[in-house]
């Protein structure tokens, strides 16, 4: 049994917990094969760890795929496929992490070491995966991070991010579960799913730079 998830989200608690719950319910219903489309322009480097951590060590094989952009976290996701596709017209991007404070957030020196200490065990983390499923160092990647490489398709391939490009996304008649960015104040329809669109942060948190930061 095989089942596709379409994932068009930033990378945040919400949308996280949505695709845990999408998995799980796939993997009760004895599925053994997921095909996980993504274009996510990133966001929360906690959430994206844990689900390519999460992806590597279920008991079903994982197929993932750019259909759009995949950036920033977004790639570390996209590295939890045992096969990865992208579509002719996409692109990867890979970069540093950052971390965002909140308001008027004050911190004395033992805080900051700690949230200093944490961005670079992070981007230390994010660069061994990209290493890991590219086959190059992670020094090699942490110059790339630094410099804020985008791939194209054939740069991606040849980078070993992705293994084919190919326009076809999923059989006909699969069955698609979908998360995505819910219009304010209306639910997330997950095929047979439905989550209620809630979700705050308070505490400053570190993340992967996207062109949408975490409230």
């Amino acid at each position: 049994m095989e089942a596709a998830i379409r994932f068009l989200a930033p990378v945040n608690n919400q949308t996280a917990d949505q695709l845990f719950r999408a998995i799980d319910l796939k993997i009760s219903q004895g599925c053994t094969r997921i095909h996980l489309l993504i274009s996510s322009p990133g966001g929360s480097v906690f959430h994206g760890l844990s689900l390519y951590n999460y992806l590597k060590g279920i008991p079903v094989e994982v197929y993932t795929y750019n259909f759009g952009s995949v950036d920033s976290i977004g790639v570390v996701i996209y590295c939890a496929g045992k096969k990865r596709f992208c579509v002719p017209h996409s692109r990867f991007l890979i970069h540093g992490v950052k971390f965002n404070i909140n308001g008027n957030a004050s911190m004395d020196e033992k805080q900051l070491e700690e949230y200093l200490k944490g961005l670079q065990i992070d981007q230390r983390n994010i660069a061994r995966v990209i290493a890991d499923t590219t086959q190059k160092t992670v020094e090699h990647i942490e110059l790339d991070m630094h410099n804020r490489t985008t791939l194209n398709p054939i740069e991606a391939q040849a980078f070993g991010l992705t293994h084919e490009i190919k326009s076809e996304l999923v059989k006909p008649n699969m069955e698609m579960l979908t998360i995505g960015e819910p219009i304010q104040g209306q639910p997330v329809s997950t095929g047979q799913l439905t989550f209620p669109s809630t979700a705050s942060f308070t505490e400053p948190i570190v993340q992967a730079f996207s062109n949408r930061s975490e409230d």
